[in-house]
């Protein structure tokens, strides 16, 4: 299976297919980010099914090993799981206000999966997740921006392929804001590392996403005020 179809099957669809055990964590995810305590700077991670660990414990979702890698390095954040299986980069967009009402220090966005699985216009896939980070910046401009990059279904062809892939550098380029890796980037296809659907990450490769995101993310928050 390739690196595409994984990743865009990932996602899945708001509340179809999986147990009532599969879809809590994104539930609970959700609510947590209104519930951030406030003691500490919060890292917010907004996302899909990746980020809310569908079919997983929360503690094994990668953003909860974010949080233990964050205690071991010294760096004191709180990371909250905002992630929402099967949401479109429009969802992510009409939710970034909530998420952003407790002043992140640090907004991980890791969208337009579901929306390629669709094969909808990268143009406007853009435009949502330009609106995003235009909205953060405006309601919450201390708040330091992430960009996680995605990649597209093979299927969809050689041209969308490319242009999908063009959002995130242009994006993060444009904007200079901060691009990590595919998420999924040595886990997606290997069976050892994903549940029995063959797509979601299983515990241990939520945690090598998570060393992905944290390779990347480690120096910013070092380098942050």
């Amino acid at each position: 299976m390739g690196v595409g179809i994984v990743l865009l099957s990932a996602c899945g669809e708001p509340g179809g297919g999986a147990p009532a055990r599969d879809r809590a964590p994104a539930v609970a995810a959700t609510h947590g980010a209104a519930a951030a305590t406030g003691d500490r700077p919060a890292i917010v991670f907004l996302g899909t099914s990746l980020t809310a660990g569908y079919g997983l414990d929360p503690d094994s979702a990668y953003p909860a090993v974010v949080q233990r890698l964050a205690d071991s390095a010294g760096l004191d954040y709180e990371v909250v799981n905002a992630g929402v299986s099967g949401e479109s980069s429009a969802g992510a967009l009409r939710r970034v206000e909530w998420v952003l009402r407790g002043k992140p220090a640090v907004l991980v966005i890791e969208t337009g999966a579901n929306d390629g699985l669709r094969g909808q216009d990268p143009d406007s896939i853009r435009a949502n997740i330009q609106a995003m980070l235009d909205r953060t910046r405006e309601k919450s401009p201390g708040t330091m921006i992430v960009l996680a990059s995605m990649e597209a279904m093979p299927n969809l062809g050689a041209d969308y392929i490319r242009r999908f892939r063009a959002i995130y550098p242009a994006l993060a380029n444009a904007n200079r804001v901060p691009l990590l890796r595919f998420i999924l980037d040595g886990v997606a296809g290997v069976d050892s590392l994903n549940q029995d659907d063959g797509i979601h990450p299983n515990s241990a490769g939520a945690r090598i996403v998570a060393a992905t995101v944290w390779r990347g993310l480690e120096p910013l928050l070092e380098r942050r005020p």
